[in-house]
């Protein structure tokens, strides 16, 4: 079984028998979490989509704690790499087969710049989603990102579960969000990264009847998770 918890904003936990993963780690000072960083205290990977607070999130502090190993862009696994925090490296396009399965790193549309303990602001590289094979079950995050073309490409990866953000402004809004399905053709759609500020209100039932029969939208509140068959 694969376990996909939903932490708030875009976080997720993902647990398996074998292993457990954390995507976009943004709990403290996160509105939407339930969870506290004492409910992550056995972590093996995290995935980071770009350098941004809400997404950057608590990495550093959990893997300080787990030793945990974090998959990101090169520029951020360089900066925390200085914080002597274990990293493996990826870019747009590049894959990789770890021992749990496949990671490909897919474009995003959006910004990726971090601010450091100082305040002062360091490049971040390039803003990325991941599609995450599991045991067989292919997870596709998309990341902080607009619609973009190249979500067609995913169509081919027979996408089990798609997580995408639908709350505009910063990203993708419903009517995105939608088109976003229709390029993928995911069996499972969550809606992600809405209602967390004002900013980015979104309705998520409007976006599951705009969706339809296209896929099975699973709407999901934090402490939610939805079980996969591995």
């Amino acid at each position: 079984m694969i376990h996909i918890y939903y932490v708030g904003h875009s976080a997720f936990l993902i647990e398996t028998e074998k292993e457990k993963f954390l995507i976009d780690p943004f709990i403290t000072g996160n509105p939407q979490a339930v969870d506290t960083l004492d409910s992550f205290d056995k972590i093996d990977y995290i995935f980071v989509t770009h350098g941004h607070g809400d997404h950057l999130g608590d990495t550093v502090e959990i893997c300080r704690r787990t030793q945990a190993i974090v998959i990101s862009n090169f520029e951020i696994s360089q900066y925390l790499g200085k914080k002597n925090i274990s990293c493996h490296p990826m870019h747009i396009g590049g894959s990789f087969e770890f021992p749990f399965g496949r990671v490909k790193m897919t474009p995003a549309l959006h910004g990726s710049d971090l601010t450091d303990e100082n305040g002062n602001v360091v490049a971040g590289g390039n803003p990325c989603g991941f599609l995450i094979e599991i045991h067989g079950q292919k997870i596709y995050h998309a990341g902080d990102t607009g619609l973009s073309m190249e979500m067609h490409l995913l169509k081919e990866e027979h996408v089990n579960v798609a997580l995408l953000p639908i709350g505009g402004n910063f990203v993708m809004d419903i009517y995105d969000a939608v088109k976003a399905v229709d390029f993928i053709q995911p069996s499972i759609v969550v809606p992600i990264h809405y209602n967390t500020f004002d900013l980015i209100k979104a309705n998520p039932k409007e976006f599951a009847t705009l969706v339809g029969k296209r896929a099975n939208v699973k709407i999901l509140n934090p402490g939610d998770e939805l079980i996969l068959k591995a």
